[in-house]
Protein backbone atom coordinates (compact mmCIF):
# COMPACT_ATOMS: atom_id res chain seq x y z
CA UNK A 1 0.00 0.00 0.00
CA UNK A 2 1.59 3.38 -0.71
CA UNK A 3 2.28 6.10 1.64
CA UNK A 4 -0.30 7.92 -0.33
CA UNK A 5 -3.30 5.63 -0.22
CA UNK A 6 -6.35 7.35 1.20
CA UNK A 7 -9.23 4.61 2.37
CA UNK A 8 -12.52 5.61 1.57
CA UNK A 9 -15.57 3.37 2.56
CA UNK A 10 -18.15 4.46 -0.30
CA UNK A 11 -21.09 2.21 -1.66
CA UNK A 12 -21.82 2.86 -5.71
CA UNK A 13 -24.00 1.72 -8.36
CA UNK A 14 -21.64 0.19 -11.54
CA UNK A 15 -22.01 2.28 -14.14
CA UNK A 16 -20.75 -0.80 -16.71
CA UNK A 17 -23.91 -3.67 -15.60
CA UNK A 18 -26.01 -0.94 -12.55
CA UNK A 19 -25.71 -3.60 -9.70
CA UNK A 20 -25.08 -1.71 -6.55
CA UNK A 21 -21.62 -2.40 -5.09
CA UNK A 22 -21.21 -2.16 -1.05
CA UNK A 23 -17.45 -1.03 -0.10
CA UNK A 24 -15.02 -1.72 2.49
CA UNK A 25 -12.40 1.24 1.63
CA UNK A 26 -10.10 -0.70 -0.96
CA UNK A 27 -13.46 -1.80 -3.25
CA UNK A 28 -12.32 -0.42 -6.59
CA UNK A 29 -14.58 -2.40 -9.02
CA UNK A 30 -17.55 -3.92 -9.47
CA UNK A 31 -17.15 -7.59 -8.08
CA UNK A 32 -20.13 -8.24 -10.77
CA UNK A 33 -18.60 -7.42 -14.05
CA UNK A 34 -15.16 -6.26 -12.74
CA UNK A 35 -15.28 -2.52 -14.54
CA UNK A 36 -13.80 0.45 -12.45
CA UNK A 37 -13.79 4.30 -13.00
CA UNK A 38 -11.31 6.46 -13.89
CA UNK A 39 -11.20 8.73 -10.55
CA UNK A 40 -8.30 8.23 -9.08
CA UNK A 41 -5.14 9.61 -9.80
CA UNK A 42 -3.16 8.06 -6.54
CA UNK A 43 -5.69 5.41 -4.97
CA UNK A 44 -8.67 6.89 -2.98
CA UNK A 45 -7.88 10.58 -4.01
CA UNK A 46 -10.67 11.50 -6.40
CA UNK A 47 -8.46 13.70 -8.14
CA UNK A 48 -9.04 12.38 -11.82
CA UNK A 49 -10.95 14.51 -13.91
CA UNK A 50 -11.13 11.81 -16.42
CA UNK A 51 -14.11 10.04 -15.06
CA UNK A 52 -14.31 7.69 -17.74
CA UNK A 53 -14.96 4.57 -17.23
CA UNK A 54 -12.64 1.39 -17.29
CA UNK A 55 -12.82 -2.17 -18.49
CA UNK A 56 -11.29 -5.43 -17.10
CA UNK A 57 -8.92 -5.90 -20.31
CA UNK A 58 -6.62 -8.10 -18.79
CA UNK A 59 -5.94 -10.83 -15.84
CA UNK A 60 -2.30 -11.30 -14.78
CA UNK A 61 -0.69 -13.60 -12.13
CA UNK A 62 1.59 -12.05 -9.98
CA UNK A 63 2.86 -13.56 -6.95
CA UNK A 64 0.22 -15.71 -7.02
CA UNK A 65 -2.79 -12.66 -6.53
CA UNK A 66 -4.78 -12.03 -9.83
CA UNK A 67 -4.52 -8.70 -10.76
CA UNK A 68 -7.27 -6.98 -13.15
CA UNK A 69 -5.83 -4.72 -15.77
CA UNK A 70 -7.97 -1.78 -16.11
CA UNK A 71 -8.12 0.61 -19.39
CA UNK A 72 -9.85 3.56 -19.48
CA UNK A 73 -12.41 3.50 -22.29
CA UNK A 74 -12.15 7.63 -22.57
CA UNK A 75 -8.63 7.94 -22.21
CA UNK A 76 -6.68 4.82 -22.73
CA UNK A 77 -5.04 4.98 -19.44
CA UNK A 78 -3.98 1.22 -17.91
CA UNK A 79 -3.54 0.67 -14.09
CA UNK A 80 -3.40 -2.90 -12.74
CA UNK A 81 -6.25 -3.69 -9.37
CA UNK A 82 -5.99 -6.45 -7.11
CA UNK A 83 -8.71 -8.39 -7.60
CA UNK A 84 -10.61 -9.10 -4.65
CA UNK A 85 -11.96 -12.42 -3.10
CA UNK A 86 -15.59 -11.76 -3.51
CA UNK A 87 -15.09 -11.10 -7.39
CA UNK A 88 -17.21 -13.08 -10.18
CA UNK A 89 -14.92 -15.91 -11.07
CA UNK A 90 -16.49 -16.85 -14.14
CA UNK A 91 -16.03 -13.23 -15.02
CA UNK A 92 -12.29 -13.35 -14.55
CA UNK A 93 -12.02 -16.79 -16.49
CA UNK A 94 -13.78 -15.17 -19.41
CA UNK A 95 -11.16 -11.39 -19.67
CA UNK A 96 -8.58 -13.86 -19.15
CA UNK A 97 -9.76 -15.92 -21.87
CA UNK A 98 -10.32 -13.32 -24.29
CA UNK A 99 -7.06 -11.88 -23.65
CA UNK A 100 -4.65 -13.93 -23.00
CA UNK A 101 -1.04 -12.96 -21.41
CA UNK A 102 1.95 -14.29 -23.87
Amino acid sequence: MSASFIRKTEDFICENCGREVKGNGYTNHCPYCLYSKHVDICPGDRAADCGGLMKPVAVELRKGERIIIHECMKCGYRKPNKSAPEDNFDELLRVMKENPIN
